[in-house]
C-alpha cells in the first residue's frame, strides 16, 4: 500500500474547480426547473432532492430525503442517492451512452457559495449517476439567498431555503382534535342470513 496516498474518505469530494471543468451539462431553463422541483417537494433546510431528466430536459422522476444526522462522507451520500434512484427509475446501464441526466438540489442554511459538504455531495452525485447509467447533471444549492447552480454561476433569489413555509403544508396537525370529533359509526361484520332451502313438491 502506498502510504503517501490519501485515504478513501479524503478523496470522496470534489472541488468547485474540478466540478466546473468536468463538462456537466447545463440545465436548459434552470429557473423554471428549480421552481418546479421546489413546488413538488417543498424542501426544508437539510433536505436533498434528486431528479431525473429525459433527453428533452423534462423531469421524469424525483425524490426528496433527509440524510442521516452527522453524515458527512461522500460515500454515505452516494449510497443514499443511489438507493432513491433505484426506487424511482430503472437504470440505463445497458445503453451505449446515457440519455438521461441526474440533477441534485440541496436545501441548506449558510452561504450560497461552495462548501466542503457541497463537494462531498458533488462526488456522491457523480458516482451514483455513473452506477445507475445516468449522466451527472447540475448541482444546485438552495440557501437563504436563493438558488445557485454551482459551477456555472447561474442563480436567482426565489425560491430560497425558507420558501417551503409559503406553500401549502398538509400535516396531521390540521386534523380536528380527537376529543372534538364525532364518534365514528361502529361497524361490525355479521354473516348474512341464509333462508332455509325448501324442497320442491313431488307428484
Amino acid at each position: 500500500m502506498d502510504q503517501g496516498q490519501f485515504s478513501p474518505a479524503q478523496r470522496r469530494t470534489l472541488s468547485l474547480e474540478s466540478w466546473a471543468a468536468s463538462g456537466i451539462p447545463l440545465l436548459r431553463a434552470p429557473r423554471e426547473f428549480v421552481s418546479e422541483l421546489h413546488q413538488r417537494h417543498l424542501p426544508q433546510p437539510g433536505t436533498t432532492v434528486i431528479a431525473v431528466l429525459d433527453a428533452e430536459h423534462y423531469v421524469t422522476a424525483s425524490a426528496s430525503f433527509a440524510p442521516r444526522p452527522h453524515s458527512e462522507d461522500g460515500w454515505q451520500h452516494r449510497n443514499a442517492i443511489l438507493a432513491h434512484l433505484r426506487q424511482i427509475t430503472p437504470h440505463d446501464l445497458r445503453l451505449g451512452s446515457p440519455c438521461r441526466t441526474a440533477v441534485l438540489m440541496r436545501c441548506r442554511e449558510g452561504s450560497a457559495e461552495w462548501t466542503e459538504q457541497d463537494g462531498a455531495w458533488m462526488w456522491a452525485l457523480r458516482d451514483a449517476a455513473t452506477l445507475h447509467g445516468l449522466r451527472c447533471g447540475s448541482y444546485i444549492a438552495l440557501t437563504p439567498a436563493g438558488w445557485h447552480s454551482l459551477g456555472d454561476g447561474r442563480r436567482g433569489r426565489a425560491p430560497h431555503s425558507g420558501s417551503w413555509a409559503e406553500g401549502p403544508v398538509h400535516t396531521v396537525t390540521e386534523l380536528t382534535p380527537r376529543n372534538n370529533r364525532e364518534p365514528a359509526e361502529e361497524r361490525v361484520w355479521r354473516p348474512a342470513t341464509v333462508a332455509p332451502l325448501r324442497r320442491a313438491a313431488t307428484s
